[in-house]
């Protein structure tokens, strides 16, 4: 008997625990009903209300959705912009160089030619201190020294684009320049005149490899390439071929060191 009360004490069990399960996910189904139709609604809300925006003011919600994507195409754009100019300017710089060497071995060239100052050298005509200076090349020459920037601009970009960013660039790489060329404590002593000290003159040059506009700027000549070559031509000889090429070993000294204490 006792056997009996057991088994149906357990089967009692079994359909109890069985209906608490039902409840429990009686309950838990309600409840995932109850928030995933709550959900469909905010989303169903959402969307009409983003329909009825884009009804009623679709050229601003046609901009806001292409936001991203366009800055994203903005950004590669920049990036294939600065490209497109780092290879113009090398190839402009190349052709500089390929012109130059028409020249006698009487003239020597340093391309990128770069140099820091401590202290910095103080300009007054831009009422500034020059940290620095990189110059896309020098030509040490039997006449002086040519500082030459190159810009390998097209029609379009000389009509849109200012050169005086490069001219007033080049003024101060120039300013610098003469600074280290002519001071004595630097140790570059030329031969003397009999009326004194000879000077190293620098004439700055701006290159254009595509179009030449028609601007000019005093002390800065701005020249196509092809007058590149009759330009450095003009000038006659003031040093020596030993002077010229103590000029060269001077000035490849601090482009090695990089850093100059006047």
């Amino acid at each position: 008997r006792g056997f009996f009360l057991f088994k149906r004490l357990k089967k009692h069990f079994k359909i109890w625990s069985c209906v608490r399960k039902l409840k429990r996910k009686k309950d838990h189904l309600e409840k995932e009903l109850t928030n995933c139709i709550s959900y469909h609604k905010k989303v169903s809300q959402l969307k009409n209300n983003r329909l009825q925006y884009i009804t009623s003011k679709f050229s601003l919600a046609l901009e806001e959705s292409a936001k991203k994507d366009l800055a994203e195409i903005e950004r590669k754009k920049s990036i294939v912009d600065q490209m497109n100019t780092f290879i113009y300017g090398a190839l402009g710089e190349q052709k500089v160089v390929t012109t130059i060497e028409a020249l006698s071995d009487d003239y020597f060239l340093i391309n990128d030619f770069v140099v820091s100052f401590s202290p910095p050298v103080y300009f007054r005509q831009e009422n500034e201190y020059i940290k620095s200076i990189q110059i896309d090349h020098l030509l040490i020459a039997p006449s002086g020294v040519f500082l030459i920037e190159t810009k390998n601009w097209s029609d379009h970009s000389i009509e849109n684009l200012s050169l005086r960013s490069p001219v007033r660039q080049i003024k101060r790489s120039s300013f610098a320049l003469y600074k280290m060329l002519n001071n004595e404590t630097l140790g570059l002593a030329l031969d003397k005149h009999h009326w004194g000290d000879k000077k190293i003159p620098i004439k700055n040059l701006i290159v254009l490899t595509n179009s030449k506009p028609k601007e000019e700027f005093q002390h800065v000549k701005i020249l196509s390439l092809n007058d590149l070559l009759g330009y450095i031509n003009y000038f006659k000889p003031v040093f020596s071929k030993n002077e010229t090429q103590r000029i060269v070993d001077y000035l490849l000294m601090f482009n090695k060191q990089k850093n100059i204490y006047l």
